[in-house]
């Protein structure tokens, strides 16, 4: 199972948030790439990253940190918030992204979605407030049910799913192991969790299932009370 530490960017500034909303937002870094690079010496492959800023525009809005995140380290890098067009993945593909999450796209357009998924390696994006997937920057809760919107790409040659229970996220209230199950059961795709780890117990819970691939860490490591090497260490 694939630990994936996150970097939330909100003003060119590495922050967390608490269940999405901007104005919970708490700075941790000034310079987003020197968090990179610590995940990367304590032994990470991947940097989950969000354009937060982007998320609500609808368009890239931290360009200059992820440039600067991406000529720092030798990560492999995702990221998500606000990509809505071709033209926005391929520049980021050019700039060096591995691969690129698409969320409120994959509810409003899935066809825009499959059709990427032929060209680029796209993750899809899957967050949820009450089981109902939640868009524009978890602002708006759909009347789609999370799993339903799985179904839809059980075949399209989606990389991963990355779903967050929206109501745990920055709550460090422990993973939905159940939720996060019930997707990867209904898309058959390598699915991430996220959202709500604390600790190592959480890391653990979902190691234990073979179907989860990975997880992603956010203020768990921020706030301390995981250890992210053991972390590693575990999953190695």
């Amino acid at each position: 199972m694939e630990i994936l530490p996150a970097i939330d960017l909100k003003d060119g500034k590495a922050v967390r948030l608490t269940k999405g909303l901007m104005q919970s937002a708490t700075v941790y870094s000034n310079e987003p790439w020197e968090v990179a690079k610590t995940f990367e010496e304590m032994g990470s492959k991947w940097v989950h990253l969000v354009d937060l800023n982007g998320a609500f525009a609808g368009e890239p809005r931290n360009m200059e940190q992820i440039q600067k995140i991406r000529k720092k380290c030798n990560l492999k890098l995702e990221l998500g918030g606000g990509i809505r067009d071709e033209e926005t993945i391929r520049r980021y593909v050019d700039l060096g992204i591995d691969r690129v999450i698409l969320g409120s796209v994959a509810l409003k357009n899935p066809a825009f979605v499959k059709e990427m998924c032929r060209k680029y390696r796209i993750v899809v994006g899957i967050d949820a407030i009450d089981g109902f997937v939640a868009v524009e920057g978890w602002a708006e809760k759909s009347t789609m049910l999370a799993t339903d919107l799985a179904k839809e790409f059980a075949n399209a040659g989606v990389e991963a799913i990355i779903c967050t229970d929206v109501g745990r996220d920055g709550m460090l209230s422990g993973v939905n192991a159940e939720f996060t199950l019930s997707i990867a059961e209904a898309s058959g795709i390598d699915t991430i969790a996220s959202g709500g780890v604390k600790n190592l117990d959480d890391i653990v819970l979902l190691k234990h299932s073979r179907k989860v691939a990975g997880v992603i860490v956010g203020k768990a490591f921020y706030e301390g009370t995981l250890d992210l090497r053991e972390a590693f260490a575990r999953c190695s």
